[in-house]
C-alpha cells in the first residue's frame, strides 16, 4: 500500500483531515491505513501512521472499523406535494444517522412526479438547501412521456423507473410490455438505465382481493407468479433491446432463479432486494400489522433463503431500503386492514443495521454487506467516486462500531412518520462518526449537495 496524490492536485498542499484506522474496509478486505483527505476527496491511503500532518485527525478505537459511506439508490422522499409523508429534511436526517451519505430519490410519490426536465427542476428546487447528505434523482417512465426520456437523461437523472402494474398513485400510471420495450429502445440509445417494478397486472387481476387483517391473505393477493411473470417479460425485452435493466425490490425464489439464468445468458440485467425481505418472513409477521405491508410482499422463509443465496452468488447485486413511508392515517395501524392500508416500509435509518445483524448471525462478513449497500449501489448509478475507500473517491467515511447492538425506540427515529417494522428490534452496528466529502456531520448539519448523472 502506498500514499498517492490525486492527479491534478498539489501534493505539497496540506491535507485537511487524516483518519487513522487500524481496521478499514479497502478493496473488500480489512487493512490498517491512514486516510488523507483534501478538498473533499481521498488523496492518500498510506500504511497506518504514515499519513502527512493535518489540522484535523481522527483515530479509531479497537472496536471500530472504517467503512465507506453507504449509498441508498431506492428512497421515496415525496417532496414536493406529499411532504407530510416524507421530506428532504427528515429523510436525509434519517440517512445521515444510519451512515448513508448518498441517496437517490424515486420519481414518485411527489407532486409533480419526475417525468420531465421541468418536474426535475421543481424537485431540485424543493431539495436545495435542505439535505444533510448528497442527493440525486431518478426519473419516471409512463405511457405519456416516452418522448421526454432523452431530455430527462440530459437533465441529469441517473435512470428512469416504470411500473408494470398500478403504482398506487394516479399521476404515475403503469406501462404495458409493449410500451416498456419502446422505452427500452430509447433508453438504450442514450446509454441509460431502466428500473422496473416487476409485478404482472394480469396475474394480480386474477389473484384474491386483499382485505382484512390476515397477513397470509395479503401475500396471496400478490403471489410469486406475478413477480416471475413480470421479471420474465423484462428479461425478454432486455435481451432484445440490449437496454440495461434493473429489477427493483426482488422478493421471490422464482425471481432469483430467473435473474440467475438471464445473467448466465448475457442479458444486461441487474437486481436488488431490500432489508425487510432479508430479515422478516411471512411466518412471523403478526396479522393486522400494516407497518410490514409492502408490494411485492414480504414472503416466507424459503423465499428469504433464496434471496440470501442470490446475494452470495452475485445474482442479486445490491440491497437498498425502498424507504416508502406515509402518514399514520394512511397506514391504518389501529384498524390493521392490510387491503386498505398504504403499502410501504419506513426503513431508511435502520436497513443497514438490520441486514448486518442478520448477516452476522449467518456468518456473512461485514465486507459483503458493505459491498451490497455501498459500493454496489454506487456502481449501479455510475457514481464511481462514491461507495469506496480509494484515492480519488469522495471522502464519505463512516466509523462503525460493528459489534455494538441497539434496540430501535420511537425516540431515535429521524424520518417524518415514526412508523417502522423495526421498532423494538435489536440491530447491530452503531455509527459513531461520519464525514461527507471530508466534512464531519453532526445531527443537524446541512452539508449535502444535489448530484447529477454525467453522460458517458
Amino acid at each position: 500500500m502506498r500514499s498517492i496524490a490525486r492527479e491534478g492536485q498539489d501534493p505539497d498542499r496540506p491535507v485537511e483531515l487524516v483518519v487513522h484506522a487500524p481496521r478499514a474496509l479497502v478493496d473488500g478486505r480489512e487493512q490498517a491505513v491512514s486516510v488523507a483527505v483534501r478538498l473533499g476527496r481521498i488523496v492518500g491511503l498510506a500504511p497506518l501512521g504514515t499519513a502527512p500532518p493535518s489540522r484535523l485527525v481522527a483515530t479509531l478505537t479497537d472496536d471500530e472499523v472504517l467503512i465507506p459511506g453507504l449509498v441508498d439508490t431506492h428512497v421515496h422522499i415525496n417532496e414536493p406535494g406529499r411532504t407530510e409523508w416524507e421530506g428532504f429534511d427528515t429523510a436525509t436526517a434519517a440517512a445521515a444517522a444510519a451512515g448513508v451519505t448518498t441517496l437517490i430519490d424515486m420519481p414518485l410519490n411527489s407532486l409533480p412526479p419526475t417525468l420531465n426536465a421541468a418536474a426535475l427542476a421543481t424537485k431540485r428546487a424543493a431539495a436545495r438547501g435542505r439535505c444533510r447528505v448528497d442527493v440525486g434523482f431518478w426519473g419516471g417512465c409512463v405511457p405519456t412521456n416516452l418522448a421526454d426520456l432523452p431530455e430527462l437523461f440530459a437533465a441529469g437523472v441517473f435512470g428512469v423507473k416504470c411500473f408494470l402494474q398500478d403504482s398506487g398513485v394516479p399521476e404515475f400510471p403503469p406501462v404495458t410490455t409493449a410500451e416498456m420495450r419502446a422505452a427500452m429502445r430509447t433508453i438504450a440509445e442514450v446509454g441509460g438505465l431502466l428500473l422496473v417494478h416487476a409485478e404482472d397486472p394480469g396475474v394480480l387481476h386474477t389473484s384474491p382481493t386483499p382485505q382484512g387483517r390476515d397477513y397470509q391473505a395479503f401475500v396471496a393477493s400478490r403471489p410469486e407468479a406475478a413477480e416471475t411473470a413480470a421479471v420474465q417479460a423484462c428479461i425478454e425485452a432486455a435481451a432484445i433491446t440490449r437496454c440495461r435493466t434493473h429489477i427493483v425490490h426482488l422478493s421471490s425464489a422464482g425471481g432469483v432463479a430467473l435473474i440467475r439464468r438471464a445473467k448466465a445468458d448475457g442479458v444486461p440485467i441487474t437486481a436488488e432486494t431490500c432489508p425487510h425481505y432479508l430479515v422478516f418472513d411471512a411466518e412471523d409477521i403478526p396479522d393486522g400489522s400494516p407497518q410490514y405491508k409492502c408490494c411485492p410482499p414480504i414472503r416466507g422463509r424459503a423465499d428469504q433463503e433464496a434471496l440470501w443465496a442470490g446475494l452470495a452468488d452475485g445474482t442479486i447485486d445490491i440491497v437498498v431500503s425502498d424507504h416508502s413511508p406515509s402518514t399514520a392515517e394512511l397506514k391504518l395501524l389501529e384498524v390493521g386492514d392490510l387491503g386498505l392500508a398504504w403499502g410501504g416500509i419506513g426503513g431508511l435509518q435502520f436497513g443497514f443495521a438490520a441486514v448486518w445483524a442478520e448477516a452476522n448471525r449467518r456468518g456473512v462478513p461485514l465486507a459483503d454487506v458493505v459491498r451490497w449497500m455501498s459500493t454496489g449501489p454506487a456502481t449501479l448509478a455510475g457514481l464511481d467516486h462514491k461507495g469506496r475507500l480509494e484515492v480519488g473517491a469522495d471522502a464519505d467515511l463512516v466509523i462503525l462500531a460493528e459489534a455494538e447492538t441497539f434496540t430501535v425506540t420511537d425516540g431515535m427515529i429521524r424520518h417524518r412518520n415514526r412508523i417502522t417494522p423495526y421498532l423494538g428490534r435489536e440491530l447491530r452496528g452503531v455509527v459513531r462518526a461520519r464525514w461527507l466529502r471530508g466534512t464531519e456531520l453532526s445531527d443537524d448539519l446541512v452539508a449535502g449537495r444535489l448530484i447529477s448523472h454525467e453522460p458517458g
